[in-house]
């Protein structure tokens, strides 16, 4: 993991992004799967939307 996260919750998704983006790395050797990515990184600012709005909460705790 890239950093301590708090939550089990935020560990989750912290695991998640990261496992996105080993998909999307993979992905770069194969042809004609632009349109792949671009779902996955749209995957992906949702759930980063999703662990910022978690932090703000554990923050606020």
């Amino acid at each position: 993991m890239s950093y301590e996260s708090g939550s089990l919750e935020c560990r989750r998704l912290v695991e998640t992004k990261e496992n996105l983006i080993q998909i999307m790395q993979a992905l770069d050797c194969l042809k004609d799967v632009d349109h792949l990515k671009d779902k996955l990184k749209e995957i992906y600012k949702d759930i980063e939307e999703m662990h910022e709005k978690r932090r703000v909460l554990e923050n606020e705790e």
